[in-house]
């Protein structure tokens, strides 16, 4: 950790310090980058025009640096925080210094944002879900203690996208056997639409297609030059601090604003609203339908952007998945397994670990 965490006392307070630098690095390895994504496309089109599928499967791996931080005795259970859309790992300054002192507490910048690494490449769901996968898997699990003989169990937590993320990650083959539970903060992400058709999925006229984009690029590209205007930023997280906005300080702005200036921020910032307005890869219900662990709803009732209906929804999901848990026994219906969900309601907005 550098020398602003190293003489960090989080046992005697309660707000962690600012690094305009951010903390640690940790080399993401990995096949998410553009080079891969075009000779995928590439393939595609050739297997549309040949009707033949591809045999190549090279792809060539990328090292991302991203930023993130830990604090807590790695003896304690494991906690990772992921951040929602435009924030980072300070945007839990408040949480993390009381969690340290019971868990061993990592939180990380997802790449795109904060001070991780901001390529130019398309961004969806899966680029964030295996980013956390790698990062549990190289950062998390070795850090256990050793010599306990058991392995190491972590619970994921994450607010808006990094809900999202985090439930993605949570479902995932590779580390839902580790993942203890899951704590879902005014997540975001797509249900399921029961009455959609076949045209609705239609592929658009290509030249339709591009003249959208282009309004769509340009449009996009004004709102963000604005949008990262210091009083504007207030005005937003303002906005979605409906019941008491005492925590929208200069710091916290400053956290939004300086990774916003980064000569690649504005393309990245086009590129995931592009991709992720059209839905994301995964949809919330196979989420649901897949996850093994316990969950919790730690809702924002008041909520400006996702409303509490969404919560409404997951918990139906959930029940009609894995069915309902017993008020004693913990006993499920039907014969299915009794992988919990409980809801805890807050007086908050969209943000509700910092409000």
């Amino acid at each position: 950790m550098p020398s602003i965490l190293e003489e960090y006392e989080h046992h005697t307070s309660d707000r962690l310090p600012y690094s305009p630098t951010g903390y640690a690095t940790w080399e993401w390895e990995t096949v998410h980058n553009a080079k891969n994504q075009e000779r995928r496309q590439q393939q595609r089109q050739e297997q549309q025009s040949t009707n033949t599928p591809s045999d190549d499967t090279t792809q060539q791996k990328t090292i991302h640096k991203i930023n993130y931080l830990s604090l807590g005795s790695p003896t304690k259970p494991a906690l990772l925080l992921i951040h929602g859309f435009g924030a980072s790992s300070y945007h839990f300054r408040y949480n993390i210094p009381i969690l340290a002192r019971h868990y061993h507490v990592y939180a990380l910048d997802l790449l795109g944002f904060g001070w991780s690494d901001k390529p130019i490449m398309d961004y969806d769901a899966s680029v964030w879900r295996d980013q956390v996968v790698d990062f549990v898997r190289e950062i998390v699990l070795p850090e256990g203690e050793e010599g306990s003989g058991e392995e190491r169990m972590v619970a994921i937590a994450g607010n808006s996208l990094g809900g999202y993320t985090a439930a993605y990650a949570s479902s995932d083959e590779r580390i839902k056997h580790v993942v203890k539970g899951c704590i879902l903060l005014n997540a975001a992400g797509r249900f399921r639409d029961p009455e959609a058709t076949v045209e609705d999925t239609a592929t658009p006229n290509p030249i339709v297609k591009s003249v959208s984009a282009a309004i769509q690029r340009f449009v996009i590209a004004c709102s963000f030059i604005y949008t990262k205007q210091p009083a504007r930023i207030t005005q937003i997280l303002k906005n979605v601090y409906p019941i008491n906005n005492a925590n929208v300080d200069s710091e916290l702005v400053e956290s939004i604003q300086t990774p916003a200036l980064d000569p690649n921020a504005a393309e990245v910032f086009y590129r995931v609203i592009t991709k992720n307005g059209s839905g994301p890869q995964a949809y919330v219900d196979d989420i649901l339908k897949e996850m093994e662990c316990p969950v919790l709803l730690a809702w924002g009732e008041s909520d400006p952007w996702i409303k509490s209906a969404a919560a409404d929804k997951m918990e139906r999901l959930h029940a009609e998945f894995h069915g309902v848990r017993g008020d004693d026994d913990g006993g499920g219906v039907e014969g299915k397994s009794a992988k919990w969900i409980r809801r805890i309601s807050v007086d908050a907005g969209h943000c509700p670990h910092d409000e």
